[in-house]
């Protein structure tokens, strides 16, 4: 798969980055949505449904930072280089999981918010990454790249829950916590970051000056709604992360609820899901490329995606739910490959920085929104509630493309 450095600094990146956010789905629910756990922070006599509207804020803050953020780093990229801003983004990375794992030993709820929050608006890793992608990639080479991307997002999703759950686990090892596994991430986004200052070789072969743009958030969700050709690709790329983030913000607390899932039982779970994500994006991407072309992909992947969110209402017994990764993995994998290098061989080489930064301000959006709503409608029916509405989104991003996607759009 690597047959440079570039290529393995990027994957690596972007595995930390994936690796941060599965550590954080074993052990958060316990903070604020499970009383009985050892870890549950939250002061007597507060409610679990104020734990659960918590749970919800606490999951939106980083993707509120990086929808105000992510756009000016992606400028910055376009204009100095994308090596100097992947490097900057790593260092916030691995100072705010640090900052996490203070705010859960002081039981300090605000810092847990800072310390997110910092990470989103620092936290432009997947979108300079998947730049960079473009910058190396060929129109032979480009879906298999873009795999690769999706291949690191799995395995962040194997090894993050994973480790998560183990690291968080005192029968693992007596003196591990809820904060170790975020010590951990630190150390290695710092590592990561000194691969990519001495490492890593610049990819941008266009920079180009320009003035910055402070708001490009709100602009670049206006600008992707007027253009033609791009605007059906970033609606669907919305709907989609938008349906995941409502799946993956209470998915675990569903599992505590329904089957008494610990925060092992938790972080195996995903890692396994993660598992067939890996398998899809590292092997079956390549495979069905050569087969098919994105847009027909797509209109498979993205139902499939949505149907399998569904089936997991249907496990009676805990051994039945192991049933549903392989195709919910094989579904989701293939979409979030096939957008991205759909999104790519749509766009001009000189705008990949600034169209992926539009991307990264909209899927910010599908990830802020849904967070939030998800704990309101947690609180006022049930937590498991926000997977329903997951299926709706999804299945909606299918409609949306498959009416409007035209392959003589894109022209590049």
């Amino acid at each position: 798969m690597f047959k440079d450095k570039t290529k393995l600094t990027i994957f690596f990146t972007i595995f930390i980055d994936l690796l941060g956010v599965g550590i954080l789905i074993p052990v958060i629910p316990l903070l604020f949505a499970s009383p009985l756990s050892e870890f549950y922070i939250l002061p007597a006599g507060v409610s679990i449904n104020t734990g659960y509207l918590l749970l919800g804020l606490l999951i939106a803050v980083y993707p509120i930072g990086q929808f105000i953020a992510t756009p000016i780093l992606g400028q910055l990229s376009d204009q100095y280089g994308r090596k100097k801003i992947l490097a900057l983004s790593l260092a916030g990375t691995s100072l705010s999981y640090f900052l996490f794992a203070i705010g859960i030993v002081t039981h300090n709820i605000p810092l847990l918010f800072i310390s997110r929050f910092f990470d989103g608006l620092t936290g432009g890793n997947i979108s300079v990454a998947q730049a960079m992608i473009g910058d190396i990639s060929t129109k032979e080479n480009r879906a298999k790249n873009f795999g690769m991307i999706g291949a690191a997002f799995g395995l962040g999703f194997i090894f993050g829950p994973f480790i998560g759950g183990k690291l968080s686990d005192p029968h693992t090892l007596s003196w591990f916590s809820a904060t170790t596994p975020f010590y951990f991430a630190s150390i290695l986004a710092f590592l990561n970051m000194s691969s990519v200052l001495f490492v890593l070789k610049e990819t941008n072969k266009h920079m180009h000056g320009g003035i910055l743009k402070w708001n490009k958030s709100i602009r670049n969700i206006i600008e992707a709604f007027k253009m033609k050709g791009l605007n059906t690709i970033f609606f669907t790329s919305f709907f989609f992360n938008a349906g995941f983030t409502f799946f993956t913000t209470f998915f675990s607390v569903y599992l505590i609820k329904k089957f008494g899932f610990d925060q092992g039982n938790i972080g195996d779970f995903f890692a396994y899901i993660g598992l067939w994500s890996v398998i899809t994006q590292g092997v079956v991407t390549g495979f069905v490329a050569k087969r098919f072309s994105e847009d027909k992909i797509l209109r498979f992947s993205l139902i499939g995606s949505g149907i399998m969110i569904l089936m997991y209402f249907l496990p009676v017994y805990a051994w039945q739910i192991y049933l549903i990764p392989p195709f919910f993995g094989l579904c989701t994998g293939l979409t979030m490959a096939n957008l991205g290098s759909l999104l790519s061989k749509s766009s001009k080489p000189e705008m990949q920085g600034k169209i992926f930064g539009i991307n990264s301000s909209i899927q910010a959006l599908a990830q802020l929104i849904p967070a939030i709503i998800s704990g309101f409608v947690a609180a006022l029916l049930t937590p498991e509630s926000p997977m329903l509405i997951a299926s709706m989104f999804i299945l909606f991003g299918a409609l949306v493309f498959m009416r409007l996607y035209r392959k003589e759009d894109h022209p590049h």
